[in-house]
């Protein structure tokens, strides 16, 4: 066992293609490249536009479902709030996306009401947007 601390877990946005963890600066691996680029920062706005579309196309990959119904209520959810997913609105999404469709489609139709994860204050406000459709 080491006494150096553990690096943070890395973020959501460290599983988008091109995205390094906070950690990764701490210790390149020998067989990185230099022709692979790294995300690029934060700080400025392109990158940061970069960045809410990398993240936009991850959350729409993953709305595809095996439901129709649930397809229809996500892509009109897109269409509608694309430009405005803030940190809680992905984190809410990313709760509800590891759904089964079922559940899914029974937590937006009001069927069931939203317990365990789906229950927390980001899932009920996504929620809330996906049943406004």
């Amino acid at each position: 066992m080491s006494d150096s601390p553990r690096p943070s877990a890395p973020s959501l946005s460290a599983s988008l293609p091109g995205a390094t963890p906070a950690f990764a600066s701490e210790a390149t691996p020998a067989f990185a490249s230099e022709a692979t680029p790294a995300f690029p920062s934060r700080a400025t706005p392109a990158s940061r536009d970069e960045f809410a579309a990398a993240v936009q196309r991850r959350l729409r990959w993953r709305a595809r479902r095996g439901l129709l119904e649930n397809d229809l209520v996500l892509e009109r959810f897109f269409d509608r709030h694309a430009g405005r997913l803030d940190d809680e609105v992905v984190r809410g999404l990313d709760v509800l996306l590891d759904l089964g469709d079922g559940e899914l489609l029974d937590l937006i139709l009001q069927r069931t009401q939203p317990h365990g994860e789906a229950a927390t204050p980001a899932a009920r406000r996504v929620l809330g947007m996906l049943r406004e459709l």
